[in-house]
């Protein structure tokens, strides 16, 4: 069933790179494998050995920026993500086109003590915008703390009920040692983080993972909406009948 009318055209990246599909609809994660992502390893490859479920990822020596954008792209289903550094300009574009699709169902959940930067303030300006704001489109959009109002430090996501991500990588070009120089790190002005980013398939663990960041929106929600709190908008979580992988 149709959430919304047909969308507005969003604004659309002006060049993206190789790893940015988000524009061709016949790109999506029904038959990703974790195989995908060794053209963004150092060796471009993975060990003979390697899990096929689970790969863990290096900032400084691996391409993550290029691994997150490769799998956010080509969500065609559903999203959820909880993040606490969101200050990565590509990574912020790619969320703001799949936000204003009907036919994806996203909830973002973004910490309280990070939520003054621009990234933070396109969302919060595309919620306003219209009276049901980003929930007509099937996106659910909170910014707030832990259930015991301590930071929101989760980072990570659960894409198309197929794909999970998460580690200690912040969306910033150092937290991510994002590429100055084409495919290797390095360069003048290049730097990284310590960080590591987890990329993993296995069912029970993405299944488990997405309960957690459903969990942790309804409790960021739940502040929002309690007396007395300045809020931005009600929301009511969406019916998610994706959740299973099918």
């Amino acid at each position: 069933m149709a959430r919304h009318p047909a969308k507005k055209a969003s604004a659309s990246i002006a060049t993206p790179s190789a790893s940015n599909v988000t524009d061709d609809e016949t790109q999506s994660l029904q038959d990703f494998q974790l195989t995908d992502l060794a053209q963004y390893t150092r060796e471009q490859e993975y060990s003979p050995n390697a899990s096929a479920d689970f790969h863990l990822f290096y900032v400084g020596r691996d391409d993550v920026h290029d691994i997150l954008k490769h799998v956010l792209s080509r969500v065609r289903v559903s999203l959820y993500l909880n993040m606490f550094g969101y200050d990565d300009d590509e990574l912020n574009k790619i969320l703001m086109q799949k936000a204003l699709d009907p036919n994806i169902t996203m909830l973002i959940t973004l910490d309280k003590s990070q939520a003054g930067g621009k990234h933070e303030k396109a969302l919060l300006d595309a919620d306003r915008a219209t009276k049901d704001g980003l929930a007509a489109f099937g996106t659910h959009f909170v910014i707030g703390q832990s259930s015991t109002h301590q930071i929101s430090h989760t980072k990570g996501f659960v894409a198309d009920a197929k794909v999970g991500a998460e580690g200690s990588v912040n969306w910033s070009a150092s937290g991510q040692g994002q590429f100055v120089v084409t495919g290797k790190p390095g360069g003048s002005g290049y730097k990284a983080q310590n960080n590591t980013q987890t990329v993993f398939t296995d069912a029970d663990s993405v299944l488990r993972f997405q309960a957690e960041l459903i969990a942790e929106h309804m409790t960021a929600q739940s502040q929002q909406d309690a007396p007395g709190s300045k809020r931005t908008r009600q929301r009511r979580l969406p019916p998610h009948p994706e959740d299973v992988a099918g």
